[in-house]
């Protein structure tokens, strides 16, 4: 059995005191990106596509783990830590809100329940027509979810979020007037009092979307249980620090209130349980992930029980 000592599964485990790691991290990405684009006219364009895209991906784990309570017990002040919107396009409170959907594990994959899912029903399918097949053939192999894949993700999103605004959703027009005075003022420091080119902010943007696509890319996968649809990916140290160990996705999944610096250690102790509770669904690091599809589908794009 997992330890008796953890939290039950659950989407918000407030902590009771502030945890300094994560806090020192936040000032870490952030400070980073500060200094990246006031400094940016004097580095290689390479250089600084390259790190603005590993602070935007961070940034996400960043996100992603202050909506699960962290890193003070006051939500309000973790949501202001992560609400900053660095990688222009996604609307910090609409993340916060999906990704709790997303963790109700009974629908995990269901492309109706879970806004995180990667598969289409049948009808969806056969409204994409001939090309859009083929593209999102293309992006079930990781080749394809590393190039097309943020732009994929980019359209998808925002015309969603565009039938929600012009159906009155309510609140949507208030998040995104928030979001977009936040956009202006990030775009304001890096290309107005820094001088960086719009085009070179919008390739490391893209590029901390890449990131991110290759951490969720195999993250979940269709089986008949749900507890075997999340996956594990091991011994991967550099890529572990950039998605806070998110890679160990069956744990989070089971305990999503365990600190991010927490995971690796409470993984290696329940190892053996939490890998016979995913059935087995276990990569030996992305480079295994790579040799396995870096050209070859994941999975088939369509759910089976949405035919």
């Amino acid at each position: 059995m997992l330890d008796r000592t953890l939290r039950a599964a659950g989407t918000i485990v407030p902590t009771r005191s502030t945890e300094w790691p994560t806090v020192i991290l936040a000032l870490v990405i952030h400070g980073g990106f500060l200094a990246l684009t006031w400094w940016c006219q004097s580095l290689p364009p390479l250089v600084v596509m390259i790190a603005g895209g590993w602070l935007i991906a961070w940034h996400g784990s960043l996100q992603h783990e202050v909506i699960h309570g962290h890193p003070t017990g006051n939500q309000a002040i973790n949501d202001a830590i992560g609400s900053i919107p660095l990688s222009l396009w996604l609307p910090y409170p609409i993340y916060r809100e999906s990704h709790l959907e997303h963790h109700r594990d009974e629908y995990l994959t269901d492309p109706i329940e879970d806004p995180e899912s990667s598969y289409f029903t049948k009808a969806a399918w056969e409204q994409l027509g001939a090309t859009g097949r083929l593209l999102a053939r293309w992006n079930t192999t990781l080749f394809g979810r590393l190039t097309i894949g943020p732009v994929v993700m980019l359209l998808s999103f925002l015309g969603q979020e565009w039938r929600l605004i012009r159906a009155d959703e309510p609140g949507r027009r208030r998040i995104w007037a928030a979001h977009g005075i936040g956009v202006v003022g990030v775009l304001f420091w890096s290309t107005v009092v820094c001088g960086m080119p719009l085009w070179l902010y919008l390739a490391f943007v893209y590029t901390g979307a890449a990131m991110t696509r290759l951490r969720s890319y195999a993250e979940h996968r269709y089986a008949e249980s749900h507890e075997e649809r999340t996956a594990i990916v091991e011994n991967s140290h550099l890529f572990g620090l950039l998605f806070l160990y998110n890679n160990l996705h069956v744990l989070h999944h089971r305990r999503p209130g365990i600190s991010w610096y927490r995971l690796p250690a409470v993984y290696r102790k329940n190892r053996e349980t939490l890998v016979r509770l995913n059935g087995g669904l276990v990569y030996d690091g992305y480079g295994d992930i790579a040799r396995r599809f870096f050209l070859k589908p994941h999975d088939d794009p369509t759910h089976p029980h949405h035919s």
